[in-house]
Parts: structure tokens; sequence; C-alpha cells
């Protein structure tokens, strides 16, 4: 995971020596997400989506005018419901992650963007729980706190600066630690918000 977080930093390193100053912008966005888990080998075994919310920045390196990279550090909060048999269980989770796009980019007549994103991100949870009864998973070694995967995202932004966009990101690293080498549990989220770009 450590060579993960130094090839992504060293992307972003290589890629902002290329443009200058000019070309780099920043923001602040907020999303409402619903996150789940893609359950694999647990039979009778369900995960619920819930709402959560996400809080963060951005930075955008303008490459050229129709391409873009733009990594993000974002802070979030996520629910969900594990649901068996003979229990169901409330799941949250605190973390934080930093995805990087590539950007695709259009520019209409009046300067408003449309934009589109894929890249892979890097996440880290700082805490997750059962609520009810509480059990903490980090601290039972149930789940890990690393993450990993895809995400997309697209959206419009006015001349003013002010975006609206969606999301999808999905992890590929099992959530679970105990018993990882009989079930799988992969993280996903969708997400639908708001920004402003400075």
């Amino acid at each position: 995971m450590k060579k993960v977080i130094l090839s992504l930093a060293l992307i972003i390193g290589v890629g902002a020596t290329q443009i200058n100053a000019q070309s780099i912008t920043g923001g602040i966005k907020a999303d409402a997400n619903l996150s789940n888990f893609i359950v694999s080998d647990m039979p009778l075994t369900e995960s619920e989506m819930k709402f959560g919310a996400t809080l963060g920045g951005f930075l955008k390196f303008d490459i050229v005018k129709n391409f873009a990279i733009q990594p993000e550090l974002l802070f979030h909060f996520q629910t969900s419901t594990i649901k068996t048999v003979f229990i169901k269980q409330d799941y949250q989770y605190w973390g934080m992650e930093i995805p990087i796009y590539a950007m695709g980019q259009w520019y209409t007549r009046a300067d408003h963007r449309f934009y589109v994103g894929v890249g892979p991100y890097v996440g880290f949870g700082f805490d997750a729980k059962y609520k009810d009864p509480e059990m903490k998973l980090y601290k039972n070694d149930i789940h890990q706190p690393w993450d990993f995967g895809f995400g997309a995202q697209l959206g419009f932004e006015f001349a003013n600066g002010l975006q609206f966009n969606a999301g999808y990101k999905i992890g590929i690293i099992d959530a679970l630690d105990i018993g990882k080498a009989h079930a799988t549990m992969l993280p996903q989220k969708v997400s639908l918000g708001i920004g402003y770009r400075f």
C-alpha cells in the first residue's frame, strides 16, 4: 500500500512540473453518498446502501484545454446495513480518500464546462464499527483500514465556478481482515454533490 501511495504522489509531482502555475486552480466540494459492500462467499448475507456525507477539496492541473489531472482530498462518513438471517447491523465508517482523475473537459461558448473523469483512489479508515451492539471493527481485526480502487465522475461547471457532479467508486481490496481467505467484502459508493472552483 505504501508503494501505491508513493506512486500516486509521484504522478502528481511529475504532472505538476510539466505545467505552469497559471494552469492550476483549486476548489472545495461536498457530496451526499450512498455506500455498501459487494459481498461474495457469505451465504445469506446482504449489504444495503444508506446515506452518508463527504467534504473535501481538489486541485485541477490543466494540461491542455480539453484535458486535466484532478487530485482530491476527501473526508467522508459512510453508513450501510449488514443483514443476515439472524441479525441486522448498522455499519458506520469515518475515513479519507485521495482520488486522482484524468479529466476530459468541454467548454461552451458561454465558458461553462462539462467534464468526465476516471482514475484510481487510495483510502484509509479512521474508524469503522457496527452500531448496535457496538463493535469496533479495526480494534478487533474484523476489518482492515486500507482501501484502493477506481472511480469515475461527471459534472457540469458554470462559468462562475459553481459545480454539480455525480460519481461512483468501487474498491478492489477486501475490507475483511478475519475471514478474508474465505469471503470478500468490496466497498462501493455512489455520490451526488456540489462544488466551487476558485
